[in-house]
């Protein structure tokens, strides 16, 4: 196999991050199958398949719990099996940065975050509402935060790990700190960091947020596949968003 089609195999991973994550780099927060795997309920609410056929969702109907809900994130539309409910759907762009576009160096008061700060960052993220963050969600890694007065107004982090792609969730400011720069400072920072573990930045978005995407765009992320995304339950079961 040559260079060339090993690059378009690995940024082929992209199109379905969830099932690329759970079978290589994160296997180990795999509660499913080998067949339907998800996150443990703290951590994320994602579930992977590889191929969203049929089968596939016949054997999600028997694998997955009764008493959550859980989000599919895939480049590609699916169809999901009869006997789940569809809670929300909305149209993701997936972008990815192959090199970055440094922000000039600010005076900051930025670290990394820990377990400590998860009641800081359930409050922010409850506020914002930049994607699913839970109470565990902070294994994931690689978190930072901007703080003023002690109080966190902004951060940025690591989720989904694929063969050569880190992707960077969890970016939101404060409704009061807005408009000085600090999501895009954030991310670019985190985008460093995984340059830096030899990986490539990707992310998602909602298709609708341009404020956003025209930040990201300055960072040097391109649009690379619309994504569908979506949150269901089992019908008849309640579950959590």
């Amino acid at each position: 196999m040559g260079l060339d089609q090993k690059i378009n195999n690995m940024i082929r991973s992209l199109d379905n991050p969830v099932w690329e994550a759970l079978s290589g780099k994160q296997q180990h927060f795999n509660q499913g199958t080998a067949t339907v795997k998800f996150f443990p309920e703290e951590v994320s609410p994602f579930i992977g398949m590889k191929n969203w056929d049929e089968a596939d969702r016949q054997e999600l109907l028997l694998q997955i719990p009764d008493n959550r809900s859980f989000s599919v994130m895939i480049a590609k539309e699916v169809q999901l099996p009869e006997g789940t409910e569809l809670i929300f759907s909305i149209p993701l762009y997936q972008m990815y940065c192959p090199a970055l576009n440094k922000v000039q160096e600010r005076a900051l008061s930025i670290r990394t975050l820990s377990d400590a700060d998860v009641p800081q960052m359930l409050e922010l993220t409850e506020l914002t509402r930049p994607g699913p963050f839970y109470t565990k969600t902070i294994t994931f890694g690689n978190y930072i935060g901007l703080f003023q007065n002690d109080q966190l107004i902004s951060m940025a982090g690591e989720r989904l790990k694929t063969n050569g792609y880190t992707e960077v969730s969890a970016i939101c400011t404060h409704p009061e700190y807005l408009g000085n720069g600090y999501a895009s400072y954030l991310t670019s920072k985190v985008a460093e960091g995984i340059f830096l573990e030899g990986s490539v930045p990707f992310l998602h978005v909602r298709a609708d947020n341009t404020a956003a995407i025209n930040v990201y765009q300055k960072l040097g992320f391109q649009v690379r596949a619309d994504v569908h995304f979506a949150v269901f339950k089992k019908r008849g079961y309640p579950g959590m968003i």
